[in-house]
């Protein structure tokens, strides 16, 4: 990840573009670098991957925000678009770009085979121990399979190839186009023998305990791939896959920033003043924490290593505690009796040094 281009340099875009011109920009490249403009140059397919990986982010605005908050991290491996496309992904959002299903021919089939079955799609919610410790989740899908006794045979019009080809002249030479074969809708495969009861498209519903792995340290937005784990196509085609959606359950007492955890610490002024120890919550259990005498409201703590882990195995993030001195919003009399003449000794009067960060120097601070 660290070494993936910046996606705006890649299309020759910046941030202010409209999603005309980001569209327009990406067209212009898969134009140039599209695999049957450059038979066997493996510097134009990864060229060509990198547009089209560049042009899935950007051209949705949700994950466009994201990219322009966080970068290539706001992506984990295995989110839509954003961690090495393959060529099925990038020939499957060709109708968007190019009008239609045509553009090199491949549209949703699997490029230079038959077509696979559409992609599952479901939510898995996550509390912050989940996504510190990682956990493998157990989901119920309905998903469609060849029905039990049917058989198949190639297909007779493609030969088993799913596609039709044809060759067209256009301004940029010749350009090998393809459609789904009508004959198979595109499987490759025709109904052989089919049992009493089975559809015309030899598929059953079924319903399937799919376990999930879910790495340490994902975040909200983030997807997993599970190959295989989709419908099948028309005529038993190969299965589409399951994607799975993080969704990031918001924590009572935890803010979440990165690897990053916030937690706000309330305190009196005498234990601000005298120094005390307080349990501080974190997702591996409370943690004690000596807060020092004449500690000041504003002040952040750190506790290193009890954040989360990076997704990529890069290290721990740590526990900020911001310490809030409360102050009373009713006093009986005797307490105002008694705040009054602390409020008459010099020690109780404002005096800060150059150790006392003001609000813009400990911003600064949390931020470097």
């Amino acid at each position: 990840m660290a070494n993936k281009r910046d996606f705006y340099d890649v299309l020759g875009v910046n941030k202010s573009s409209s999603s005309d011109e980001i569209k327009k920009a990406y067209r212009k490249l898969a134009i140039k670098y599209h695999p049957d403009k450059n038979p066997g140059d493996k510097a134009a397919e990864e060229k060509f991957k990198e547009a089209a990986e560049a042009y899935e982010v950007l051209s949705d605005s949700a994950k466009k925000q994201k990219y322009d908050q966080f970068g290539h991290q706001a992506f984990g491996p295995g989110s839509g678009g954003q961690g090495g496309m393959n060529m099925d992904d990038i020939f499957s959002h060709f109708g968007d770009v190019f009008g239609g299903s045509g553009f090199g021919g491949f549209g949703g089939s699997s490029r230079g085979g038959a077509m696979r079955g559409a992609n599952l799609r479901v939510r898995v919610k996550l509390n912050l121990m989940d996504i510190s410790a990682g956990v493998e989740k157990k989901i119920k899908i309905r998903r469609a399979i060849p029905a039990e006794g049917i058989t198949f045979k190639t297909c007779t019009v493609c030969n088993g190839s799913g596609q039709i080809s044809r060759v067209q002249n256009t301004i940029l030479g010749q350009m090998r186009t393809a459609s789904a074969c009508n004959a198979c809708n595109g499987s490759g495969k025709m109904i052989d023998k089919r049992p009493p009861g089975v559809g015309a498209d030899g598929l059953e519903k079924v319903e399937e305990i799919v376990s999930v792995k879910i790495p340490p340290g994902v975040q909200d937005g983030m997807q997993l791939r599970v190959s295989d784990k989709g419908n099948h196509g028309p005529g038993g085609s190969a299965a589409g896959d399951l994607i799975v959606s993080i969704e990031e359950e918001i924590d009572d007492l935890l803010i979440r920033e990165g690897q990053h955890l916030h937690y706000e610490l309330y305190i009196s002024f005498p234990d601000a003043a005298l120094g005390t120890t307080v349990e501080i919550p974190s997702v591996n259990g409370k943690v004690r924490m000596k807060i020092d005498s004449g500690t000041q409201g504003g002040k952040t703590l750190r506790l290193k290593g009890k954040g989360l882990p990076s997704v990529e195995g890069y290290g721990m993030g740590d526990l900020l505690v911001h310490v809030s001195v409360w102050t009373p919003k009713s006093l009986t009399s005797q307490e105002k009796s008694t705040l009054n003449k602390l409020g008459e000794s010099d020690n109780f009067k404002p005096n800060p040094g150059k150790s006392d960060k003001g609000f813009f120097q400990r911003v600064q601070d949390l931020f470097s």
